[in-house]
This record gives structure tokens, C-alpha cells and sequence, in this order.
């Protein structure tokens, strides 16, 4: 598949960099700098000028491309682009907007007409923010196969019940048709599991279960979910406000924001919240406004280091519920092993939405888990694909993956040895990067 992306800020170098390795792939950048780094460092073929230049895009070859994704910071240039390249070719279009009103009900050109998708990252990571307040227990959340199924992030302390103990026999203490975990990070390594590993505290693991089972999970592991009345949020950038608009009417909400301006501004247009001018990196305003007394502390600024080291803070003067925006890609790897709770990032978040719409024909639906090397990929199998020939036990699946769930008729099941998979079905498979031409195999 020929890829067109314009911009290769951090988004554009992140999804360039992961679908390099199965399609042609062109990429423009108009910062000398970024472009440099990125023709050292992809597998793309590179080219620095504006992405508004139709005499660029064509040398680009935006009318024969299959997919022309505009990841710029400038949300008009974003859309500018896929309407040259509806124009020019019949090309799938992307566009990364982070104006909301251009995403409202009311806006006078709709979504489709401004790209065939269009992916506010702000949203984005509002959502994946709110659905780790409603499982107060997890690291992350992560919707599949169309919310039928759910995994769930959990890491283990000392206290667990389920430590020092062979999968193979754990399995047998709940129900395997409900839960199964899939993933095992373990000091910035991660595993797919076998039958005889066993789980250590400080572990991050993911179950993979049906939503009505997440309070299973939590149990199972030992951990309490709490019950989140008061949170406060450092930051009331779009994502800050997203969480608050959200969370407003059932949680007491306060906001430290750092520009008065701003401040106020947001004051209007939130009257439900509690909003604070003030620096957030002052541990002593933090104190005086509360902090040790919420249930949450969301940290979602501008800057990764004041959200790390805030989040750490809350951490440390016990605040059950801690949630970090962290998109530096490089910083991810270390967040569970300086003890951090939940992270986002508005970088992977939107990257993840973009592959998901690229890789649909084939595959319904692909997600990473931030500073985690397993990618969760839902295949759909075809007519006489190897995957459906015989049950799973006897197909001889690829070391560094797992098949954990099926739908099957609209239906989702997790998988078993003894499961049949058939022609059409989804199946939600869990590996490591080294593992997918394999699995790609199965499927094909």
C-alpha cells in the first residue's frame, strides 16, 4: 500500500516508523531538522518542503497514493491537504485536527467532508483519561473488537494472591472462558506468557475479559477499586477541560492552571469547577489547595517533566488515583519503573487511531500499550486462510503471541485450545514485535 504522510513532528515520525516495514511509504516535512532525523532514521523516502505545495505533493505522488494522512500542527493546512488529495487521486484521507470546533455537531463543513477521518488527539486522550477514572484500579484500559471486550492493566504489589504461581495452575482458580492474561511487562521487558511463568510484585500484567467481568479482575488481583469523589486536575489545556466537562456533574473537580488568562477563561466555561491560578510545580500550593484529600490527581500540562514529577508527588503523599500525560516516546520505557500509576500519551493515542483506519481492510483493529512492546492486533480470518484449518491447539501458533479472544457471530468469546476458528471471524491476537509476519501468515 503506497502511504502519503505530511508532517514528521511526533506523530507523523511515530506512525512512519511503525508502517514502514509493510508499506511504501512517503513522507514530507517542511523543518529542515525534522526531515534530516527522519531520512536517517525511517525507512521512507523523504521530502523537505511545505505540504501545501501541490507541485510538492504531486512529485510526492499524492494522485496515485492509497492513504494521504495530514499529521501537521496546523489544523487548516491538515484539511487544505486531503481536500487536494480527494481532488487529485482516490486516496483515504486522514486528518489530525486539534480545533474542537471544527469536530462539532454544528460546524458548517462535516467530518467527512474535511477528511474521511478526522482525529482530534485532545479527545483521544480525554477518553483513554476517563475510562482509567472509571477503573481506578488499572494501569490501562483499552477497548476491543468494538467494546466487547476489554484489557485491563493491572500491576501487582507484594500483597497479591496470585504471586509465585505457575499460569498453568492459576488458570484453574477462575473461570479461562472469562479472563486471561495475555501480556507480562516485567523490568521494561515484555512477555507473551506460557504455562509455566509465574507472576512477581511489581509485575504490570494485562487480562484480557469481557466488560461485565472487570470487577473479577480486580478482585483476582487483589486490588480495591476506589471510589473517585474529588480530583484535581494540573493543567487546563483541551485535555484538562475535556476531563472536567466530563467528570463535572458527578465528581468534584479542581483545576490549577498556571497563566491567569487562561485561568479565567476557563473559570466561564466550566462553572461546575473549582479553578486555580497558581503554579503547579509548587508543592506547597498543592498541599494548601488539597491535594492529599483527592481521590485522583490527573496531571495533563504541556511539559512531560512537570507531569512526571507532579504525579510522583501525589504518589508519594498517597493520592489512591495518579494520571500522568507523558508524549515524549523515549520517557514511556521507564514510567512503570520509577513507580509511576496510568500514563497517556496523546502522541501513541493518535497514532494508534491512524493504523487502526490504515489497517481495517485486513485487520480490524490494532492498539499498543504505552511504554509496553506488545501490540494488540484484532485479524479477521479469510476463506481458507491456515488459521481456519483445524482447532488452535493443533495450528502451532508463533512464540511471542497469543490469540485471546474471538467474535464470532457478533458474539466474543475468550479462546481456547479446543476453539475452532472460522472464516470471517475477529480474532484478538497479542504479540511482540518479531511476531507478526508470522501471525500475518496465519491469517492471509
Amino acid at each position: 500500500m503506497k502511504l502519503l504522510i505530511i508532517g514528521a513532528g511526533d506523530v507523523g515520525f511515530q506512525l512512519t516508523k511503525r508502517l514502514s516495514a509493510d508499506h511504501n511509504i512517503t513522507l514530507i516535512e517542511h523543518d529542515p531538522q525534522k526531515a534530516k532525523r527522519a531520512s536517517e532514521q525511517l525507512d521512507a523516502f523523504v521530502l523537505e518542503g511545505h505540504g501545501g505545495s501541490y507541485s510538492l505533493l504531486r512529485k510526492a505522488g499524492i494522485g496515485k497514493a492509497d492513504i494521504v494522512a495530514a499529521m501537521t500542527n496546523n489544523d487548516e493546512l491538515n484539511i487544505l491537504i486531503c481536500q487536494m488529495a480527494r481532488r487529485a487521486g482516490k486516496a483515504n484521507t486522514i486528518a489530525r485536527v486539534r480545533n474542537h470546533e471544527y469536530t462539532l455537531p454544528d460546524c458548517l463543513i462535516p467530518q467527512n467532508e474535511l477528511a474521511d477521518l478526522v482525529i482530534h488527539p485532545e479527545k483521544e486522550t480525554a477518553a483513554a483519561v476517563m475510562r482509567l477514572i472509571r477503573q481506578s484500579a488499572a494501569t490501562d484500559v483499552i477497548d476491543l473488537v468494538d467494546g466487547k471486550l476489554q484489557l485491563i492493566g493491572i500491576r501487582l504489589d507484594d500483597t497479591s494472591p496470585i504471586l509465585r504461581i505457575p499460569l498453568r495452575e492459576l488458570v484453574q482458580r477462575f473461570d479461562n472462558r472469562n479472563i486471561r492474561i495475555v501480556t507480562i511487562h516485567r523490568r521494561d521487558r515484555s512477555t507473551i506468557p506460557r504455562g509455566d511463568d509465574i507472576l512477581a510484585a511489581g509485575d504490570q500484567d494485562f487480562f484480557l475479559c469481557k466488560p461485565q467481568h472487570q470487577s473479577d479482575v480486580i478482585s483476582f488481583t487483589g486490588k480495591v477499586k476506589t471510589d473517585i469523589s474529588n480530583v484535581m486536575i494540573l493543567g487546563g489545556g483541551l485535555v484538562g477541560q475535556f476531563i472536567a466537562r466530563d467528570i463535572g456533574k458527578n465528581i468534584h473537580v479542581k483545576i490549577v492552571e498556571s497563566n491567569e488568562d487562561k485561568a479565567g477563561e476557563i473559570a466561564d466555561l466550566l462553572p461546575r469547577s473549582l479553578i486555580i491560578h497558581g503554579d503547579g510545580t509548587d508543592i506547597d500550593l498543592l498541599a494548601v489547595e488539597g491535594l492529599m484529600d483527592m481521590d485522583a490527581f490527573i496531571s495533563v500540562t504541556g511539559s512531560d517533566e512537570t507531569n512526571i514529577i507532579s504525579t510522583l508527588v501525589a504518589r508519594h503523599l498517597r493520592v489512591p488515583r495518579t494520571i500522568a500525560l507523558v508524549n515524549t516516546v523515549e520517557y514511556m520505557p521507564v514510567t512503570t519503573t520509577i513507580g509511576m500509576d496510568a500514563v497517556v500519551s496523546k502522541q501513541l493515542l493518535t497514532v494508534n487511531a491512524v493504523q487502526r483506519y490504515i489497517r481495517q481492510h485486513q485487520i480490524a483493529s490494532i492498539a499498543s500499550i504505552p511504554g509496553v512492546d506488545a501490540q494488540i492486533i484484532e485479524f479477521i480470518a479469510k476463506e481458507r486462510s491456515k488459521i481456519t484449518r483445524k482447532p488452535l491447539r493443533e495450528i502451532g501458533f508463533p512464540p511471542h503471541a497469543i490469540a485471546g479472544a474471538i467474535v464470532h457471530d457478533g458474539r466474543a468469546e475468550i479462546i481456547s485450545g479446543d476453539t475452532h476458528i472460522q472464516p470471517g471471524d475477529k480474532v484478538a491476537v497479542f504479540m511482540l514485535p518479531q511476531a507478526l509476519r508470522k501471525v500475518e501468515k496465519l491469517f492471509k
